[in-house]
């Protein structure tokens, strides 16, 4: 089996709001299209999605493209950090720096970085139980994604959150659970 998971397109961001009320920009629409090609090669037969706006919203207009099903799933949300208020990309960035570094601390958000790969692993695995596809997409969150590699794959967590634009890939087979491909951002 293949597991394609990608990080959602590029939001419209209000600063007014926490991230995860964020919807699409027109841009990240754009890129979810192309999102949807950048998916054929993989032959993705459903995709599975965050319930978060930005997230849903890229896995509807890639599954629209590629004519496969969606389907949102509780769980598969980015890190719980809520009562975070907007920040500046450098200050931020050092945020998640710590929270990766740290993960057994809250000290970022509602949620330690072992809590949030745990809800996310378990939350993956129930959303794939079952499923018949030999090739699904997941479309959920940098941070939760970073996470779930590092635990599966051994990478290194910040290194990897860095590299995934918006939207990207990480291609894994499973059950060997080897990174196959990293696709950095499709723009």
């Amino acid at each position: 089996m293949r597991l394609v998971l990608v990080k959602h397109s590029l939001p419209e961001i209000d600063p007014r709001l926490p991230a995860a009320q964020w919807h699409l920009s027109d841009e990240g629409r754009r890129r979810a299209r192309l999102l949807a090609a950048a998916l054929v090669p993989y032959q993705v037969q459903e995709i599975l999605s965050s319930q978060e706006p930005k997230a849903a919203e890229t896995a509807r207009i890639a599954a629209e493209t590629l004519a496969v099903p969606v389907c949102l799933h509780p769980g598969l949300h980015e890190h719980l950090r809520q009562t975070i208020r907007y920040m500046e990309k450098e200050q931020f960035e050092a945020h998640v720096r710590r929270f990766f570094s740290c993960p057994q601390e809250l000290v970022f958000g509602e949620e330690t970085a072992a809590q949030a790969a745990g809800r996310f692993s378990r939350a993956l695995d129930e959303a794939l139980k079952g499923g018949t596809a030999d090739s699904a997409a997941v479309v959920a969150h940098g941070t939760v994604i970073s996470l779930y590699v590092s635990q599966v794959c051994g990478v290194d967590p910040f290194d990897l959150w860095k590299r995934l634009g918006l939207p990207s890939c990480v291609i894994l087979s499973l059950p060997e659970r080897r990174i196959d491909a990293l696709i950095e951002e499709i723009a």
